[in-house]
This record gives structure tokens, C-alpha cells and sequence, in this order.
């Protein structure tokens, strides 16, 4: 296997998100939808929504990253 290959992905992929500090926020993000209160399902839950937007996910700040494709037209 081609292990620089893996390592390049894996560097274009964390820029895309917004480098290394949005990757750690998107950490701590998940970290603490596992660690509150309520369900698994809940639990689950918040941490998806953290990993829908790259970086931190606060009021009033913009997503970052590319914008969602758009959907699929009915003929």
C-alpha cells in the first residue's frame, strides 16, 4: 500500500474542514455530546450535528467548507 497516499487524503480532507484547530473543536465538540446528559440516541445525535459544519458550531458564525450540493431535480 501507498501509505503517503493514505497520510495526503488524510491532509487534504482535515484542510478541507478547516485545518487542525477546526478538527480539535470538532473534538471536543463530540466529546461533549458523549459525555452529557440524555439518551444514546440523543447522544448520537449531537454529536452528527457537530460533524455536519467543520470547526466550532456557535451562533451567529457561518459553516465553513463547502456549501451542501444541491438536490436532485424532479422531471
Amino acid at each position: 500500500m501507498k501509505f503517503n497516499r493514505i497520510a495526503d487524503k488524510a491532509k487534504q480532507a482535515i484542510d478541507k474542514r478547516g485545518g487542525m484547530d477546526a478538527l480539535k473543536e470538532d473534538l471536543q465538540e463530540v466529546k461533549d455530546a458523549a459525555t452529557g446528559r440524555g439518551t444514546l440516541k440523543d447522544k448520537a445525535r449531537a454529536a452528527a450535528d457537530a460533524l455536519k459544519t467543520p470547526g466550532k458550531n456557535e451562533p451567529g458564525r457561518p459553516p465553513q467548507g463547502d456549501p451542501p450540493p444541491d438536490p436532485p431535480r424532479a422531471a
